[in-house]
């Protein structure tokens, strides 16, 4: 440790020498009887705590912890982090100074003490204006794989990856929405342990990999949304995936209503998936079990509970682009690969507003601030110099997607009509300059919006869709990853 710290508890500016910081750590493994270690630039405390039989607890059990104050050491942290519970293992990330790097990992013994620590702890005031961030970390075992030739199965997928990498335990492919004898040109890779993964990953992330002579793009894939028990026991929506394009949400109602007449409340169907709404849970479970797998209009479909998404983490994936701040809550089930906002071939949540049904109270949400300190130097960008996570909005991807490619921006031309309830609905039609003369001169969604925001967005969304099969290395580019760490 360096000689000499600040000690920030309770906001003093105390000096604190090495010395003291060393007797003020052995203290707290007097006090807790719990053992430390450094080693490959982590202290850890813990892991296991004293009297601990059995193996280590689950995945998610472990919190991430960032923005923590670099004079600021277990003594100070591991108190604040027993409010929660039981910790198993604290793990500080440290400099070769001694300072550490500002951020850690915590392990508690159960999952609900780390879902308790997020929602106590998260973006808590550990000093007078320092707020820590507090959010679930998990080992990730999965890799996104990306450019892969869309007529290879998943066996051979399978095969490949076997070959070239060691560890492998599956692989995810989804079926093209426009054909379903082949893939969506990119594939999941699930790894026995996070390390296989990681190595897997470092062999083949330089870009110069091939595949069947085709160049790879590899990366984390994101982490699926973790929904608790409890929660999921609720749930009366289902999850159909592998629709085929064509297909109705009449028809998918109708197929539904089958095992039990008049079960289903209503269908939304987005691209070649959809939501199925029950008016029971025992009904959308029963129907859950009979259509999984069966057949519609040709495709074998996929049924599985729906997961909806956690409202304490909603301002997230607003962030993130999973929703629109007007999204209807059962639309924005994250799932597979359509919970993640990057996948063109998927649309996110469509708006509530879209078939004239008005959500007479759409959610708060809850935006991801930091505090704006006097004297803060700011610094003047480019919108097209951030990456595309950066966008929530089809319309911003729509115009970020345009430069990208070195077009002009998309042009948006706006038409209305009269329902037969007197309300106006509205639609836009956009043309992009640089492809108008080529195979489509506009795009134009098959639905009329309320709104004047919802047209466009859903306007921008059919575009990208559209866009999405002529220019595919664009799509996989933002596709990324269900899982990433």
């Amino acid at each position: 440790m360096s000689e000499e710290t600040i000690d920030g508890t309770n906001g003093c500016s105390k000096v604190r020498t090495g010395t003291q910081n060393e007797a003020a750590l052995l203290a707290l493994m007097e006090k807790t009887g719990y053992n430390m270690v450094q080693e490959n630039g982590q202290r850890k405390f813990g892991g296991p705590p004293p009297g601990w039989e059995g193996p280590p607890p689950p995945r998610g059990c472990e919190v991430f912890v960032g923005k923590i104050p670099r004079d600021m050491y277990e003594d100070e942290l591991v108190p604040v982090f027993e409010r929660a519970g039981k910790i198993y293992e604290f793990r500080l990330m440290m400099e070769f100074s001694g300072e550490n790097r500002g951020y850690a990992f915590v392990m508690y013994t159960t999952k609900e003490e780390a879902q308790l620590a997020i929602r106590i702890l998260n973006n808590y005031e550990i000093r007078p204006g320092k707020f820590i961030g507090v959010c679930v970390s998990l080992d990730n075992c999965r890799l996104f794989i990306g450019a892969i030739p869309k007529e290879k199965k998943k066996e051979e997928i399978l095969d490949e990856m076997k070959k070239v990498t060691e560890g492998v335990v599956d692989v995810i492919v989804y079926p093209s929405a426009t054909d379903k004898t082949k893939n969506r040109g990119f594939a999941f890779v699930e790894y026995e342990s996070h390390r296989a993964a990681a190595m897997a990953r470092r062999k083949l992330i330089p870009g110069t990999f091939q595949l069947w002579g085709h160049t790879i793009q590899v990366d984390w894939a994101d982490p699926e949304k973790e929904v608790d028990e409890e929660t999921m026991q609720r749930v009366k929506v289902l999850y159909v995936r592998n629709l085929m394009i064509s297909t109705t949400e009449e028809t998918i109602k109708a197929e539904f209503n089958k095992f039990k007449p008049g079960s289903v409340e209503r269908v939304k169907k987005l691209r070649d998936y959809a939501f199925v709404h029950f008016f029971n849970r025992e009904d959308a479970v029963a129907a859950m079990s009979v259509m999984n797998g069966k057949c519609i209009d040709g495709a074998s479909i996929e049924v599985t509970l729906a997961k909806p998404v956690n409202k304490e983490n909603t301002w997230r994936q607003h962030l993130n682009g999973q929703i629109s701040p007007n999204s209807e809550n059962l639309i924005v089930f994250a799932n597979k690969e359509e919970s993640h906002p990057k996948i063109l071939g998927k649309p996110p949540a469509l708006p509530a507003r879209l078939n004239g049904q008005h959500s007479p109270s759409p959610p708060e949400i809850e935006r991801c601030t930091y505090p704006f300190f006097p004297g803060t130097k700011l610094t003047p960008i480019s919108m097209y110099s951030l990456k595309s996570n950066h966008f929530s909005s089809a319309v911003m991807h729509l115009d970020y997607y345009c430069n990208k490619n070195n077009w002009a921006p998309p042009e948006y031309y706006l038409y209305s009509t009269t329902s037969q309830d007197g309300k106006v609905l509205l639609v836009y039609k956009i043309i992009i300059p640089a492809i108008a003369n080529g195979s489509q001169s506009y795009f134009m969604p098959d639905k009329l919006c309320t709104t004047l925001e919802d047209a466009k967005e859903l306007a921008a969304q059919f575009t990208l869709l559209h866009l999405d099969r002529e220019h595919s290395l664009f799509s996989l580019d933002l596709c990324r990853r269900i899982w990433r760490k």
